[in-house]
């Protein structure tokens, strides 16, 4: 008997951890002990990993087995440990060589019959591997093309225990190899009519977003949305009901540029953490997100045990759409203030410390009142003033402090749609506008290591950004009148700046100072 060893990792959040599982077998009652703070689902890995080894022939030791998780520190969560586990038994009882060193990692989950199914992280834990300088893995079969994203480290897929054995190097009797699926069968038992059925039905129900030249009469609006797809400013869009807030809305993903390769890592990390089958393909469009507002807290922010992911970290370098904001609960939408300022969540768990992105764009949408007719001209309006004040106080100042534009959405009259009509942008033209605006915030900002405008520190504004006092004279007089706050003034140097590149000007002047804070507002939310 020798002491087996192999290695897993362990997530919390995205960041991955490697973790040492060592197996002793030793004299004694038979018995069996895990220990290295390990959760109830790492805990049971010992009925599965006994049974599954029964089950394809392969001893399990009839002393006393310990399995140590080291460090024994750092929690261990879900079933990812099961084949290492596994792998770490069969080396201390010499069925396997020792041969998984230190630069190879083992994940899956095992079925009673012996079969490694698929889980969920896989990318993020092969990419917490690669840090800690392992250079090979292997991971269940349907987990490989999510695998293969990750360079630097080579990765194997395998089915079953039998093949795994295999690997490495052991040679198990054929007849123990756990029945395959039925033929024109998938994993999930459809057949493969079945499935193609389901693959098809599914891209039928994929949401197009519309064009933005579906949009007709909002100027203005429009505006502003190019200008948030710029900078990746955040947007609130105020009006009546059947103005146009939720189509302009979701045509921000039109105007939207591709995601960079750290992003597609970063975005496919996540949603890893939240499918068991994989992600088969790097997303190329930024992510965006459109919850209902009975959204709750743990919806949105993420969290449990294993620090599961919420929206504010599925919709990371994309779109958050907050459609009919004042009805979501106060303290759901108050808890974004701080991701909307440092673009990361961190979360505190029992005694775990967990990072998940946040880096997203906030677009929110709102009628002006209960009934959404307090900007009609018509006067049909049937909320007293202190109905209204309380719906929009739903939205508390600090949170509206950090949306950078706040556009009123009209409704549009039937000669203005006809007028528009032969004056509408396309999503392709607005989008050649983002792109080369961003590419020269982009060139402007290298040196202080960023790219957009919205990630621009007040220290920089004030020092090698600093506009001169001519063109700040009105947004100065402002912040001492105590109408808008310093934020909201770096706020609008950071708009008046993606003014400036959308226009091709090398510095912003007091028009852009003033279009920028007509589309700030003000009153009570500003003091």
């Amino acid at each position: 008997m020798t002491l087996g060893m192999c290695r897993a990792v362990s997530l919390t959040g995205i960041e991955g951890s490697l973790i040492d599982i060592e197996a002793d077998v030793s004299a004694g009652l038979p018995a069996t002990r895990i220990v290295g703070l390990a959760d109830t689902a790492v805990a049971q890995a010992e009925h599965r990993v006994r049974v599954a080894l029964g089950n394809t022939g392969q001893p399990y030791p009839d002393t006393r087995l310990t399995v140590n998780l080291v460090p024994a520190g750092a929690p261990k969560h879900g079933t990812a440990f099961d084949a290492a586990i596994a792998v770490a038994v069969l080396i201390a009882q010499g069925i396997v060589p020792p041969h998984p060193s230190r630069d190879t990692v083992v994940l899956g989950e095992l079925t009673l019959e012996g079969r490694i199914r698929p889980i969920p992280g896989v990318l993020p834990a092969l990419l917490g591997a690669v840090r800690g300088g392992v250079t090979k893995a292997v991971v269940p079969r349907e987990n490989l093309p999510e695998a293969r994203f990750v360079d630097d480290i080579h990765v194997v897929g395998v089915d079953d225990l039998i093949e795994l054995i295999r690997l490495l190097g052991a040679q198990p009797h054929p007849r123990d190899r756990p029945p395959a699926p039925p033929s024109g069968r998938s994993r999930r038992g459809e057949s493969a009519d079945e499935a193609d059925e389901l693959t098809t039905s599914n891209a039928e129900r994929v949401h197009t977003p519309p064009d933005l030249s579906e949009i007709v009469g909002q100027h203005d609006a429009v505006e502003a949305l190019i200008v948030a797809a710029t900078g990746r400013h955040h947007l609130m869009l105020t009006g009546s009901p059947g103005a146009g807030k939720s189509m302009l809305a979701n045509s921000l993903a039109t105007l939207l540029p591709p995601l960079s390769r750290r992003e597609q890592l970063e975005v496919t990390a996540v949603r890893s953490l939240t499918s068991r089958t994989g992600v088969c393909e790097l997303p190329t469009q930024p992510p965006f997100e459109a919850p209902h507002h009975s959204l709750t807290m743990a919806g949105l922010i993420g969290g449990g045990s294993s620090l599961r992911p919420g929206l504010v970290s599925l919709s990371a370098h994309g779109v958050l759409f907050l459609d009919e904001a004042p009805e979501f609960r106060t303290h759901v939408l108050d808890s974004l203030r701080q991701c909307l300022e440092t673009g990361t969540l961190t979360l505190h768990r029992a005694g775990i410390v967990g990072r998940l992105p946040a880096d997203f764009q906030l677009v929110m949408a709102a009628n002006p009142c209960p009934c959404g007719y307090a900007t009609e001209p018509e006067n049909t309006c049937t909320c007293t003033p202190s109905q209204r004040r309380r719906y929009l106080a739903r939205l508390s100042g600090p949170l509206l402090d950090r949306v950078d534009l706040r556009v009123g959405v009209g409704r549009v009259r039937s000669h203005r749609a006809l007028i528009d009509d032969a004056e509408t942008l396309t999503s392709a033209q607005a989008r050649v506008q983002v792109e080369r605006a961003r590419a020269a915030s982009a060139e402007r900002l290298r040196p202080f290591g960023h790219e957009l405008n919205s990630q621009v520190s007040g220290e920089t504004l004030r020092g090698r950004l600093r506009l001169a006092p001519q063109a700040t004279a009105t947004l100065d007089r402002a912040l001492d009148l105590g109408t808008i706050t310093l934020r909201g003034y770096f706020r609008l140097l950071r708009i008046a700046w993606t003014l400036c590149d959308l226009a091709g000007d090398r510095s912003p002047d007091s028009e852009h100072i003033a279009r920028a804070m007509s589309w700030r507002g003000g009153g009570e939310h500003d003091r």
